[in-house]
């Protein structure tokens, strides 16, 4: 057996598990873990201590991490809730995002900041689904107006987001043309596999084995969306899509058809358990090794990408937000706008596919995930007090419904 170190490993799950510790015992610290986990990997990698390098245990179960956290963003989308005016208020705010992400790529790349103007432009206009809802939640604000429109435009631009750098930048090297036929078919089987898997999981033969093996040792649930997990990011590499379009549809297919959770109350809590407890740190913190902060601080012209790139978020995924006026009222619409700019993981995953095909250097990568960073810090909290200020004034706009039809 060839010989493998699992030092750098064990350094990364020590920081997995202390992250937490800290912020459990410091509550008032109110800052996401992931923000934590990136810093401590951008300590102990090259750029500072160079304690920790991504050797092969730490790639592979960085990669796994990468598509558990796809696949559960994935399953955070609700598919049933997201239709009607609804749907089409927040599909044309990501539309005029998309617009202005475009300007800001032009500009970038008239900076000499990127060779790739569009690339940068789609990371731009995604929204990190997997940190704003738990926001909302924690608030008690994700049942009400502000909470439907901000968690369907979330889910907008995080699925568009990602059809659009597998459309546009997958590795097929056949074209967009090409592209586009493969993500149609694969379009297609999902939509069949929902069908068939909603039709098997009425047979009631089928659902007693699952009640039965759900809870032992078999853990049959976990085992069969691992299972279809790694049977859509092969399928996707093999048609030459981008892996993590696969990880994400296995995600919304599941949560499409796992529509009724009361036989299996403890199902989820599972997937995020290997997923939160697991392996999604592995590659947070070996993201914050591969950042090249380093490069960034010496050339202090591309320190100032991160503040441009951060109001670059702000103004593409926050300026649509005016669209929600009518419906959430000036305050609720503020608040919305805050939250969809709150972008990260779509953001640490762009940048290393960015720096992979040499479409964006290490350094701007760099400074789009610390844009990425302030965001997660700054934007949430800003939003929540924008929220508290409304609601004690008593301004009624805030709590109006969004219509689902």
């Amino acid at each position: 057996m060839p010989h493998v170190s699992f030092t750098n490993l064990l350094i990364i799950a020590v920081v997995a598990a202390a992250v937490p510790l800290a912020l459990g015992w410091a509550p008032r610290l109110r800052i996401p873990s992931v923000v934590l986990e990136i810093i401590a990997g951008v300590l102990l990698g090259p750029s500072v201590l160079g304690w920790v390098e991504v050797d092969l245990p730490v790639q592979v179960l960085s990669l796994f991490g990468l598509a558990f956290l796809l696949l559960l963003a994935g399953l955070e989308i609700d598919l049933r809730g997201l239709r009607g005016h609804l749907l089409r208020l927040t599909g044309l705010g990501y539309v005029a995002s998309l617009g202005l992400a475009v300007l800001a790529g032009l500009g970038a790349q008239a900076a000499g900041w990127t060779s790739a103007p569009l690339f940068l432009a789609v990371a731009l206009t995604a929204t990190s689904l997997g940190l704003v809802v738990p926001v909302l939640k924690d608030a008690g604000r994700a049942g009400d107006g502000v909470g439907q429109t901000t968690i369907a435009g979330a889910s907008v631009a995080d699925f568009a987001a990602i059809v659009l750098l597998t459309l546009l930048f997958s590795t097929a090297g056949g074209g967009a043309g090409t592209t586009a036929v493969f993500l149609v078919l694969f379009g297609v089987l999902v939509v069949v596999l929902a069908v068939g898997l909603g039709r098997a999981r009425m047979s009631m033969r089928l659902g007693e084995v699952l009640v039965r093996l759900q809870d032992t040792t078999a853990e049959i649930r976990v085992r069969l969306v691992v299972l279809l997990l790694v049977a859509f990011v092969a399928l996707a590499e093999r048609l030459g899509l981008e892996t993590i379009l696969g990880a994400f549809l296995a995600g919304a297919l599941v949560g499409l058809v796992d529509r009724d959770s009361a036989s299996h109350p403890r199902f989820r809590a599972k997937l995020d358990a290997i997923g939160y407890g697991f392996l999604i740190p592995v590659f947070f913190v070996s993201s914050g090794v591969r950042l090249d902060l380093r490069g960034l601080v010496e050339q202090p012209s591309a320190l100032v990408q991160v503040p441009v790139f951060l109001v670059a978020l702000l103004v593409v995924r926050g300026v649509p937000a005016v669209l929600y006026r009518r419906s959430l009222g000036t305050a609720g619409a503020v608040a919305a706008g805050l939250l969809q700019a709150t972008s990260l993981p779509f953001l640490v995953t762009a940048a290393q596919i960015g720096t992979v095909t040499g479409r964006l250097t290490p350094t701007t990568a760099a400074a789009l995930v610390c844009a990425g960073l302030l965001s997660v810090l700054i934007f949430p909290a800003t939003a929540l007090g924008v929220l508290g200020r409304a609601k004690t004034a008593k301004q009624p706009a805030q709590v109006v419904q969004v219509p689902i039809e």
